[in-house]
């Protein structure tokens, strides 16, 4: 069962669903989720929490600020700092409803927001554990991958001058989330990243984002959280052949991290979780849901 949602955070109403198991009286613990870089609700996250309302937890999916069904301005703009503050909201917000067991979240993110749970992981003690999926663990280092060096100091740039441009009133530039074509100028590059953002089933995306949402994912470091996450469980998934959020950073995260934690491998690269590698990540997820969140009926 689904139902539309919206809920206020500092001014601005993020809207999204909530999923409810069949057939089944509550209050239920549930999973707090949102999409990763410039992604909407409707690319995947649907399934995902389908999985989990099947097991017996409510799963509340909502829409970053400035993307999709949520308000917030400027549009498409990526903004970690703020986006953690929102998922802080999203989570007071279940805590009211009465069919949420306020004592049982847990939280699910995926790439960019794999990083925003590992920081709630670590600071916000009503989340009792974690799901981690493809995280982003240095947005430095990842940024560094993917620029080549005879290209950083003209993109560096072009940061500035957008910074000096908005600031004297200027609308935010924009670039292309991804690109068909291999050298084309883009935040995701990569065939794989194309097919998958650009897939039939998402009206609502749209293949922007703000210049200035590529400079603050350069700022963004959510790996350092992670040695603080424990002693809130940690389940991390990572993609054997992941480059956009590369496989070696989370690998070394989690040897960072304090039990109770779990590292699961899956075959594939950054989008295979939500294709070819769904019903492993899916299911992995959900099973360690159920382990810690312990749904009525199940201990």
């Amino acid at each position: 069962m689904r139902r539309d949602i919206a809920f206020q955070a500092e001014g601005c109403t993020l809207r999204g669903w909530l999923y409810l198991p069949a057939g089944a009286t509550g209050p239920f613990p549930a999973v707090v989720m949102a999409h990763g870089f410039s992604a909407v609700k409707e690319q995947a996250l649907d399934r995902y929490a389908e999985v989990f309302a099947g097991a017996g937890l409510a799963a509340l999916v909502f829409d970053n600020r400035g993307f999709g069904a949520s308000e917030g301005e400027p549009r498409q703009e990526v903004d970690p700092v703020r986006q953690i503050r929102d998922w802080r909201h999203a989570i007071s917000f279940a805590r009211t409803l009465p069919e949420v067991d306020a004592a049982r979240i847990g939280i699910w993110g995926s790439s960019y927001s794999g990083g925003h749970v590992l920081v709630l992981g670590a600071v916000d003690r009503r989340v009792r554990c974690v799901v981690a999926q493809v995280p982003t663990i240095s947005g430095w280092t990842t940024a560094s991958r993917r620029t080549a060096p005879d290209r950083m100091a003209t993109t560096l740039a072009r940061f500035d001058a957008d910074q000096e441009a908005r600031f004297a009133g200027a609308a935010p530039a924009m670039i292309p989330v991804v690109a068909e074509k291999p050298n084309a100028p883009c935040v995701l590059p990569g065939a794989e990243a194309h097919a998958f953002f650009t897939a039939p089933g998402a009206p609502a995306w749209r293949n922007e984002v703000t210049l200035q949402s590529a400079a603050m994912s350069r700022e963004y470091e959510p790996g350092i959280w992670v040695p603080r996450i424990g002693p809130t469980p940690l389940l991390l998934l990572v993609a054997e052949a992941d480059t956009v959020t590369p496989a070696d950073l989370a690998l070394e995260a989690y040897n960072q991290a304090l039990e109770p934690k779990q590292l699961v491998l899956l075959p594939g690269g950054h989008f295979d979780p939500y294709g070819a590698q769904f019903d492993a990540s899916s299911g992995t997820a959900r099973d360690w849901f159920v382990r810690h969140l312990r749904p009525r009926g199940q201990g």
